[in-house]
């Protein structure tokens, strides 16, 4: 009685070792399947001792380092957007204010006389080298901002006078009711 125990024992962990190897499929050319645990030409598997990563086999770090990965790239991905938003607004806020100094410039360009707000309201004209110095510093102002100051010339106004719009032709015969 005792050697039966060591021998089923050996039975035992013999079946468990056959039960966890792969097993295949095939059928021979009389149409009859045969299975084995060895792979052969047209087998296909039949069972497997591999977890499959959607089975309920995977494991609660599996899952939890998947969640921490997922969050990480929700994070990278939050960042990277964060990052896009505020180069855009970065962006419309230099070209604004590169255009509110042109718009100076321009205006100090165009003017025969600068003016400032004197000490008792009124307004005061600056000097011919006060104005010099005032255009000058716009006009770094303008290269700073934007990169470039535009080319100033004396000859045509930057602020060239609105064009008239011809008026639509109307058959007078249609535009009134009959």
């Amino acid at each position: 009685m005792l050697r039966m125990i060591p021998v089923t024992g050996v039975i035992l962990l013999g079946a468990i070792g056959i039960a966890r190897a792969d097993v295949f499929r095939w059928i021979d050319d009389k149409g009859v399947p045969h299975y084995s645990d060895q792979w052969v030409p047209g087998s296909t598997i039949v069972k497997t001792d591999k977890a499959h990563p959607n089975s309920a086999t995977a494991t609660r770090s599996d899952q939890k380092s998947l969640s921490n990965e997922s969050n990480r790239i929700s994070q990278q991905l939050s960042d990277q957007d964060n990052a896009r938003a505020m180069q855009q607004e970065k962006g419309a806020r230099q070209q604004a204010q590169c255009k509110g100094a042109q718009d100076s410039y321009n205006k100090a360009m165009e003017a025969r006389r600068i003016t400032k707000p004197g000490k008792n309201g009124e307004m005061e004209f600056l000097t011919d080298v006060e104005s010099d110095a005032y255009r000058e510093t716009l006009r770094k102002n303008v290269k700073e901002l934007c990169g470039s100051v535009p080319v100033f010339d004396p000859d045509k106004p930057l602020n060239p006078q609105p064009t008239a719009v011809p008026e639509p032709k109307v058959n007078p015969a249609l535009a009134t009711s009959q």
